[in-house]
């Protein structure tokens, strides 16, 4: 049976309005200096940082650890990611080494344990952990994105809430918070963060939000007792600014890579239109008969989680795959779709060739075919000259974007697409 034929592709940049914050350590003082603290000289100030790929953050990590310094106390950072890097103390330290977060040039103390103390629940439904090395400091200042969740939607997602409780709690609490399922992340865990809140350990956080370009848009520093009622807000602007394709219906989406400083779910959920947890709704838009990933980035340490989110993958990324990090991931959230290996291919035209076969498409229908680096990374793409037709007659949805140069022949000699640096 001879192979489909794929469509020739051009290059195209989207055209988003855009605001980014020009000087970013210039901003991080300023938020802190807004931070009125009722700490001792001295103090040992708890810095908790996360495992996701946020832009900027050595520079925003390093300026809040100097500002503390400045200050006369004595800040060091804990990693506050739950069971990532592997659920080991050596694991999630490597992860923040991957952002440029070590102790040289943070200039402090990276601290890192797996060990947790039980605090006072407060009447939940499941006991409450904090990392033991941050519950002995005499202040905990968490930063951290805001930003819709890939597995739910509710009054707050992913942001400082989420991060005192999964991302401190370490392993123990991400466990015993995804046991519960969606429940747990969206109506539980804000009940457990008021629950931390009122121990009066966190004192306060810095906030991050970030354009359609993965660009620092707002850095805004709170006070514990304020985190509750500004991140909600927050998080409607993150709503509004977060990265989409370009178009909501596609024939095949082609990813060259998905991984955990990506995503926690390795590509954004709300980016594909793709949720696959039992019981919870698929979004309404984008709606995209075939997924293709091409590779696991470097940072995402073999973590493949998300991999089962696509339809066919390439040899590259299963190569990769550390598959007792991702089982470890998906043992934690529970949620076992994610974690499947799709249909494992050579290279990217062996998967467009399989993914257009498999669509079973009108012999005289071109399939519409987009190209991203990731799902962070969508200013960029590869559109098939068949998607920027439906796009230009109005078949599908489109935000505004530049078409740029044909490219007849994408792949390179091992069949894979022709690296970006060398096309735009």
């Amino acid at each position: 049976m001879p192979y489909p034929e794929i469509p020739e592709f051009r290059v195209c940049r989207q055209r988003p309005v855009l605001e980014a914050i020009p000087d970013i350590d210039e901003a991080v003082l300023e938020q802190m200096k807004r931070m009125v603290l009722d700490l001792r000289p001295g103090a040992r100030v708890a810095i908790g940082v996360g495992s996701r790929g946020i832009a900027n953050l050595d520079r925003i990590i390093r300026s809040v650890t100097d500002f503390f310094r400045v200050q006369g106390f004595n800040p060091f950072i804990v990693p506050a990611m739950g069971s990532h890097g592997g659920a080991t103390a050596e694991g999630q330290v490597h992860v923040l080494e991957s952002y440029g977060i070590r102790a040289e040039s943070m200039q402090c103390p990276v601290l890192s344990s797996m060990e947790v103390v039980e605090l006072p629940s407060g009447g939940l439904e499941h006991p409450l952990f904090m990392d033991r090395i941050a519950w002995e400091s005499d202040a905990v200042f968490l930063v951290n994105r805001i930003k819709p969740h890939t597995d739910f939607h509710g009054r707050y997602e992913s942001g400082l809430m989420k991060m005192m409780v999964i991302g401190l709690g370490k392993e123990r609490q991400a466990s015993i918070m995804h046991r519960y399922g969606v429940r747990g992340l969206r109506d539980l865990m804000p009940k457990a963060a008021h629950a931390v809140l009122q121990t009066g350990k966190v004192i306060g956080g810095l906030a991050v939000v970030e354009n359609a370009l993965d660009q620092t848009a707002i850095i805004e520093s709170m006070h514990a007792r304020d985190i509750p009622e500004r991140e909600p807000v927050l998080l409607e602007k993150a709503g509004k600014m977060m990265p989409s394709l370009p178009f909501d219906s596609l024939d095949i989406l082609v990813l060259d890579q998905i991984g955990k400083d990506i995503s926690g779910t390795g590509m954004d959920t709300n980016v594909v239109g793709r949720i696959r947890i039992p019981g919870e709704p698929e979004p309404i838009s984008p709606r995209i008969s075939r997924i293709v990933v091409s590779d696991l980035s470097a940072a995402s340490d073999g973590n493949a989680t998300g991999m089962g989110l696509a339809d066919i993958v390439c040899r590259r990324l299963a190569s990769k795959i550390d598959h007792e990090a991702t089982l470890t991931n998906i043992i934690t959230s529970g949620f076992l779709e994610r974690g499947k290996l799709p249909v494992v291919v050579p290279n990217d035209r062996a998967a467009i060739h399989l993914a257009i076969r498999s669509l079973a498409l009108h012999p005289h229908r071109i399939p519409a075919i987009a190209r991203f680096r990731n799902t962070l990374q969508l200013e960029y793409f590869m559109a098939s000259q068949s998607l920027l037709d439906l796009a230009e007659s109005g078949s599908t949805s489109a935000v505004p974007f530049d078409t740029g140069p044909l490219v007849p022949d994408p792949f390179d000699e091992d069949g894979y697409f022709i690296p970006w640096e060398q096309i735009c």
